[in-house]
């Protein structure tokens, strides 16, 4: 599976710390391998994320993410990232 970057994402990115950085890194490789392996915790999502889904990062820290066909690949398009707090306000 493909991964794009939102602009919201990167913004969030370039805030978090060295170490929430380094996880994602890891989990993002996992994610391409196997999106739905339990380690992620993939879930799909209500509210203001309907029709997004969330990945596990760290204990607290989330990745959201949406699918969309693009020449007949899936793409993972990342939105926000953050604690679960930040996020599911």
């Amino acid at each position: 599976m493909n991964i794009r970057f939102g602009k919201k994402f990167a913004k969030q990115y370039s805030k978090c710390p060295v170490k929430i950085k380094k996880a994602l890194s890891l989990r993002l490789e996992i994610f391409k391998k196997n999106p739905f392996h339990p380690i992620l915790n993939n879930h799909s999502l209500i509210g203001r994320y309907l029709q997004n889904r969330s990945i596990n990062i760290t204990g607290d820290w989330r990745a959201i993410y949406s699918e969309v066909i693009e020449n007949k690949e899936k793409v993972a398009i990342f939105l926000a990232l953050g604690t679960h707090s930040q996020l599911y306000k």
